[in-house]
């Protein structure tokens, strides 16, 4: 038989459907043909559906059960406990929030996200340009193809004093997918995952999403926001599974001297289960006389580290979407299991220029020197100028282009027009309110008595965000006296 059906009003008003019903088969489920779905629900992955073929589904059957004498059912639309719990990323969230702002033509300073103002230099671009042009546009080796990742060990090995093999390497969508991958590949449920704060905002959730535990290792500005040895010998138990450093450091631009890391590596070396996964993304941002130091160079620790870089930030090529994994075969060769079901190969175009990157002179050569020297001036403006705030702490960044403010002398303060200053986060949307300048609050990063700051912008744009944000502030009061 066919009958053209219409949604009963019964039926919630969540999904409606109308088309041709057919009748039920062999296993009594309901046959449609030319069956259309619209949906209510606030999920953009369910708005319509258009089906011109015979459709036969069970999740059809629970809808129309109503028409054919069967009680209606409710649509499941629970989430897994890996997506409940991870938190959204705030840096994103903020700087969504500043550009939706601009948008509507509110000028606002944008200074949370970690992102040069430079453009990708020309000889990088060229490279890419070329790629395409001679339809340099297919798929790529899984793990990246065979000139990036030769390129790539003789950069580690010439430059950070680690020997590798290509197949030793794995090239990625950008460094944060190798990072995650790393997490898939070495935790089990119930692992621990070390993390001293302040941190990287993805560095916790990775963890979770990895069914292993992160364990945060608080630091202080008064020691640079470097972890403590003695402290992390402390917190190590038979379940702690990764370490993760970072150095030069997101969010604070502290870089680890090689005497700390050789502690760190000693206490390390105590636990064979340990492994450290080395986040060297800012490694060629460093502003002398600090050095960098590549964690798996020191003695006994090639075995148990994960050597992570990529070209975002030192060579300015953010949209590019490329970075790395080196280690054990063993490891790399997991992560590259999982990146085969994940994305397979990255971009083929994207490895080209990356080839040209590496080939640019060490440290990426005058290009990338000329980009450190402007955000070293940068810094040292920042440094003075909001040194000069009251009760502003400052510890002075030695990498990257990120500056970690202790503003914490101006919560419990009452701002007119706005409210109570709490914590880091509401001294941000005041910043961002009243002084249209948008920063990110510390407990982004584990330490809710700071904010931060990227100073990945022209100078001139710095003047005019230091000049607001002192505005701001000096309108405040703190509190309690100090």
């Amino acid at each position: 038989m066919a009958l053209s059906l219409q949604s009963s009003s019964t039926i919630p008003p969540r999904l409606r459907f109308s088309g041709e019903f057919l009748g039920l088969n062999s296993s009594s489920e309901p046959t449609f043909r030319s069956l259309s779905f619209t949906s209510h629900l606030r999920s953009p992955s369910l708005t319509s559906f258009e089906g011109t073929r015979l459709v036969k589904s069970r999740v059809v059957s629970v809808v129309v059960r109503e028409h054919i004498g069967l009680d209606p059912m409710e649509l499941d639309i629970s989430l897994s406990h890996r997506v409940n719990s991870v938190k959204p990323s705030k840096t994103v969230a903020i700087t969504d929030q500043a550009t939706a702002l601009a948008q509507a033509g509110v000028p606002v300073i944008r200074l949370a996200a970690g992102e040069p103002d430079f453009d990708t230099p020309a000889p990088i671009a060229e490279a890419g340009i070329n790629a395409i042009r001679e339809g340099y546009t297919r798929y790529t080796p899984n793990a990246g193809n065979m000139d990036l990742r030769r390129a790539i060990c003789h950069k580690l090995k010439e430059e950070n004093e680690i020997s590798y093999t290509p197949d030793q390497v794995l090239v990625s969508n950008g460094a944060k997918q190798s990072i995650h991958q790393a997490l898939l590949a070495v935790c089990s449920p119930g692992d621990e995952v070390i993390i001293p704060a302040p941190f990287w905002v993805s560095y916790p959730e990775m963890a979770r999403l990895a069914d292993a535990t992160p364990v945060i290792l608080p630091t202080s500005l008064s020691e640079n926001f470097l972890l403590d040895p003695k402290l992390l010998e402390s917190k190590l138990t038979e379940k702690s599974r990764l370490l993760i450093l970072c150095s030069p450091s997101n969010p604070t631009g502290s870089v680890y001297p090689k005497r700390l890391l050789e502690e760190i590596a000693q206490v390390v070396a105590k636990h064979p289960r340990l492994l450290v996964l080395s986040d060297e993304i800012y490694e060629h941002i460093i502003y002398a006389p600090a050095t960098h130091t590549s964690f798996a160079s020191l003695p006994g620790m090639w075995e148990r580290t994960l050597t992570v870089n990529g070209f975002s930030k030192a060579f300015a090529m953010t949209g590019w979407r490329l970075g790395y994994l080196a280690g054990p075969k063993h490891f790399v060769a997991a992560c590259g299991k999982i990146q085969s079901q994940f994305t397979s190969g990255a971009s083929s175009i994207s490895q080209k220029a990356a080839v040209a990157a590496l080939g640019m002179g060490y440290a990426g050569g005058e290009a990338v020197s000329t980009m450190v020297k402007a955000f070293r001036e940068r810094r040292d403006f920042l440094v003075k100028s909001l040194g000069e705030l009251e009760g502003v702490k400052i510890s002075e960044p030695q990498g990257a282009f990120y500056l970690f403010l202790d503003f914490s002398f101006y919560y419990g303060t009452d701002a007119r027009g706005f409210g109570k200053i709490e914590n880091s986060e509401s001294l941000c949307r005041y910043l961002l309110d009243k002084g249209q300048v948008a920063l990110v609050p510390g407990s982004a990063f584990g330490d809710d008595s700071c904010i931060r700051i990227s100073y990945a912008e022209s100078l001139t744009t710095l003047e005019a965000a230091v000049e607001r944000i002192k505005k701001a502030i000096i309108s405040l009061r703190p509190a309690v006296p100090v």
